[in-house]
């Protein structure tokens, strides 16, 4: 095993170089639409205390709660999204997805963003399996590099 000391200058220590990103943006619907935002947080305190009354369990609401909370973190909770010249990077509040453009091998584009599928033609999986990108005021800049990055002629886009 090689020395890691300062005075052995053959092994270097640096941190792993990260590409530059080619996009990058935020998307926080829950901000953008503070209407629905609204009915939706009227939605799930009506659901927490139709719980509540059927169950009269405290934990039996919390735990409902959190479920349907959870379902919905990314309408609440900012997503940042990058492209690179080799990745897509997606973090949420939670956890961050990072996938190899190389993956995707067809997308789809609809009003509020693209979905990156793995798969060559239209599957049931891909809602499990694809990758959605939400835009922000930045469809045609996000819409040229997906169409860079796949090699894919859908039908329209």
């Amino acid at each position: 095993m090689a020395d890691q000391s300062p005075q052995n200058p053959e092994v270097t220590t640096s941190a792993p170089v990260t590409e530059p990103p080619l996009l990058s943006w935020s998307t926080h619907p829950a901000k953008a639409r503070p209407l629905v935002t609204t009915l939706v947080a009227l939605f799930l305190i009506v659901l927490a205390v139709l719980v509540y009354l059927l169950t009269y369990s405290a934990i039996f609401t919390v735990i409902a709660a959190l479920i349907l909370y959870g379902s919905l973190t990314q309408y609440f909770t900012k997503t940042t999204y990058e492209f690179t010249d080799n990745r897509v990077r997606v973090k949420y509040a939670v956890n961050k997805i990072e996938k190899e453009w190389a993956q995707y091998r067809s997308y789809y584009a609809d009003k509020n963003g693209v979905l990156l599928s793995p798969f060559p033609s239209p599957s049931r999986l891909e809602n499990f399996r694809g990758l959605f990108i939400r835009f922000a005021s930045n469809r045609d800049q996000v819409m040229e590099i997906v169409r860079q990055k796949i090699n894919y002629i859908p039908d329209k886009d």
